[in-house]
């Protein structure tokens, strides 16, 4: 009660008189036992000058100071008045308090515990500290304590209530509503506001605690057993752990292909002893079904887990982010992609690859390149080990490298998508592709008059820059150092990989295209090209075999030259990001409908994806599931259906009675049904949007061009324009990614 009364008073009297209401009621907390019989005002206002030990220098100084402030004539009368309005609603609120305390067993002030958490709770030391240390000369001073006084009267007002909220916090936090607030991160670093580094610097200080390591192996448990021929062999651990790679993939189809069996097998030998070499000679006399089994046992019990021990293991996980998955650079915490390093295995790699099966082997410190500031505190190797080397190189934007065995290529830890380094990439990429719808129109005009040189190199790279434009086709020659998988872009396309009809279905001058592109995919299309295009292809094609190359005086060095040349920055996929790009925005302006609800508007933006997806090549295989998760989704609507025709027919027996009756009750009875029939149709047609979408992207990668290709301020932009939650287009680490478009991209921007 006292502390309403109080809120009451602040809201009457001017600022600077709140510290003085403030002094009373400490005053009252030391003596409240002291005085069940309260004296008279005059004997009280006494006490409160006479008690100096319970007051600090800052309450004299203030004191004086409002001394000074109300020697005036007319303000005293006004504060006279209110002070004893103030002094008979304390007296009263102390009576009742009293009284409670006594039925509650309890002696002291319950406001008496609980303002050291307010002072926790509302705000934090430091700007209280700053409260009292400007006390003298702030003029905004009152009003602050005036809202903090507000606060503190509200929270004891709602004792009870509020504190088991404080309690439910799963970090141990008191937030009385605020966990919403402390759940979101620090403010987000708006780095395209700032000016971006020259001369090739990405950074000028970076700290990091290096990669975690996979965990050593676990030898298996002496019960399960691995079979040779029938009989039980004890295997070395470290051929043992090889086999463990294949048993538990026994069940895949990988492990019945040949090239897959024969490369593993190459593998594993290295790793056994020289006894277990000359036994082990067949892999088709190897029994690895008892390692399978403990491996699926394991993972039923993982499935299994209960809340506690998942909880355990997700804590462990949380504790490694925050101590690997974050790094210091200039000043910023930024998020680590991929901090842990891959544990060893048997390579599957894309398709048809060449080298499946192969052991990629244990990554070790002595294998790692650590990239770091020379002021920063260097990562620590795991005890008694050492790194490959350190360096210090600020125009490369990796934190960890190493070389894998497989291919022998470089692979990295980088920053997380949503981090500057990635998203300024992004952003410089998509503005490239801007730059290129300037001058795309000289750029084709020129490839045109190409097509007529008297030099066949001029009109090869001409044909090819017509396919990379026009079917947004790779350059080729992007394969990784050592990979042999036979994969072909278009500068390396042989002759075999297309064919040349005069006339097909009705159209003229069609090439057929049919070879395994970027990821062993397979790339089959049928296109009808300009006249001078589809000539051209058959002089290119003429006294050579099958295997030749179709552009035999072209590579993609000698076409990105030329590239650059066309305009700065210019590069083959610049080409793919601009088609890609400016489809969706074309596309999206032609499906688009403003009578459209919003599943019905989403439709039409993954429908313009799919145009993207389908130009790109986007290919993938319809998931396990999908016939199962279709048949549930066509479960749901006929029930809904069922649904709705019950709800309609409510509705047309409501209005039948409604029309008898003509009473106000039965036209409520109408409105709700019809309300309901509303409600039930729209969540029909959510359904069979998704239904349909779901069934149109089985074998489309819509992922790819989203996350790659598209500049997402196309899409930022549209949800602006049309009223749709950003959410519904990016998911909540999309959203992290594309935060610059997302904050800079308005309704009317074009890309």
């Amino acid at each position: 009660m006292s502390g309403d009364h109080s809120h009451n008073e602040d809201q009457i009297d001017c600022g600077s008189r709140v510290n003085d209401s403030h002094k009373h009621k400490d005053k009252y907390k030391e003596k409240e036992h002291k005085h069940k019989d309260h004296k008279k005002d005059k004997e009280r206002e006494k006490s409160k000058y006479g008690n100096s030990d319970h007051k600090d220098s800052s309450d004299k100084k203030h004191r004086d100071k409002e001394k000074m402030k109300h020697k005036d004539g007319s303000t005293d009368k006004y504060k006279d008045k209110h002070k004893e309005k103030r002094k008979e609603e304390k007296m009263k609120s102390l009576d009742v308090k009293i009284k409670k305390e006594k039925e509650n067993g309890f002696a002291s002030p319950q406001h008496v515990k609980s303002e050291p958490e307010d002072d926790f709770y509302h705000s934090p030391k430091q700007s209280l500290k700053r409260v009292r240390n400007e006390d003298n000369d702030s003029e905004f001073q009152p009003k602050k304590i005036k809202t903090e006084n507000d606060k503190k009267a509200k929270k004891r007002k709602q004792d009870e209530d509020i504190k088991p909220k404080k309690t439910k916090n799963k970090k141990g936090e008191v937030t009385d509503g605020k966990k919403k607030a402390k759940k979101e991160p620090e403010e987000k670093w708006k780095w395209w506001e700032e000016e971006r580094y020259t001369d090739g610097v990405k950074w000028k200080f970076l700290e990091h605690k290096g990669p975690v390591f996979a965990p050593p192996y676990d030898p298996l448990p002496s019960n399960v057993k691995f079979y040779y021929d029938g009989k039980t062999m004890k295997l070395s651990p470290e051929a043992e752990e090889v086999a463990t790679f294949f048993a538990k993939m026994l069940d895949h189809e990988y492990t019945t292909k040949d090239i897959f069996r024969k490369n593993f097998f190459k593998d594993w030998r290295k790793e056994m002893t020289s006894e277990e070499k000359t036994k082990i000679t067949d892999l088709k006399k190897c029994n690895f079904s008892e390692m399978s089994e403990y491996f699926k046992a394991q993972s039923e019990a993982r499935k299994a887990m209960t809340k506690e021990e998942k909880l355990k293991i997700k804590e462990e996980n949380e504790r490694l982010l925050q101590e690997y998955g974050f790094c210091i650079m200039d000043n910023h915490r930024e998020r680590i992609a991929n901090f842990r390093i891959e544990p060893p295995g048997l390579f599957r790699g894309r398709g048809d690859h060449p080298k499946m099966g192969m052991l990629k082997r244990r990554i070790r410190p002595e294998d790692i390149i650590v990239n770091c500031s020379k002021d920063s505190k260097h990562p620590e190797p795991p005890p008694g080990r050492k790194w490959k080397e350190v360096r210090h190189d600020n125009k490369v934007t990796w934190l960890v490298s190493w070389t894998e065995n497989i291919q022998g290529s470089i692979k990295y830890i980088m920053l997380n998508p949503s981090s500057r380094i990635k998203g300024e990439k992004d952003w410089q990429k998509y503005e490239t592709a801007r730059r290129l719808k300037k001058c795309v129109d000289r750029i084709r005009n020129q490839y045109r008059e190409d097509w007529k040189s008297k030099e066949m190199r001029i009109r090869q790279r001409a044909v090819a820059l017509y396919f990379i434009d026009k079917l947004a086709l790779r350059a080729g020659n992007e394969k990784e150092e050592g990979e042999t998988a036979d994969t072909v872009g278009c500068c390396s396309l042989r002759v075999e990989h297309i064919k040349l009809y005069p006339e097909n279905d009705g159209q003229e001058y069609v090439v057929e295209f049919d070879f395994l592109g970027k990821d062993s995919i397979r790339y089959y299309n049928k296109v009808p090209v300009e006249k001078r295009v589809f000539k051209n292809l058959q002089l290119f094609m003429e006294n050579k075999e099958p295997d030749d190359d179709l552009f035999d005086r072209l590579n993609t060095s000698i076409l990105n030259k030329h590239l650059q040349e066309l305009m700065d920055g210019l590069t083959a996929k610049v080409f793919r990001t601009y088609n890609a790009s400016i489809t969706l925005q074309q596309q999206l302006k032609a499906l688009t409908s403003a009578e459209e609800n919003i599943p019905a508007k989403i439709l039409s933006y993954n429908r313009a994806n799919r145009a993207v997806a389908i130009l790109c090549n986007h290919q993938r295989a319809p998931p396990k599931t999908f016939e199962k998760s279709m048949q549930n989704l066509q479960t749901k609507i006929d029930a809904k259906r069922d649904q709705l025709s019950d709800a309609k027919r409510e509705l047309k027996s409501a209005k039948a009675d409604a029309k008898v009756r003509k009473d106000e009750k039965s036209k409520k009875t109408v409105e709700t049904k019809k309300k309901a029939v509303q409600r039930i149709e729209e969540q029909l047609m959510k359904l069979e949007v998704q239904a349909t979408d779901r069934e149109e992207n089985k074998q489309i990668a819509l992922g790819t061009s989203k996350l790659n290709y598209l500049d997402p301020r196309i899409s930022v932009a549209w949800c602006k324009k049309w009223g749709i939650p950003v959410e519904k287009i990016y998911n909540k680490t999309q959203r992290e990614k594309f935060a610059w478009a997302i904050d800079m991209a308005d309704d009317d921007f074009e890309f």
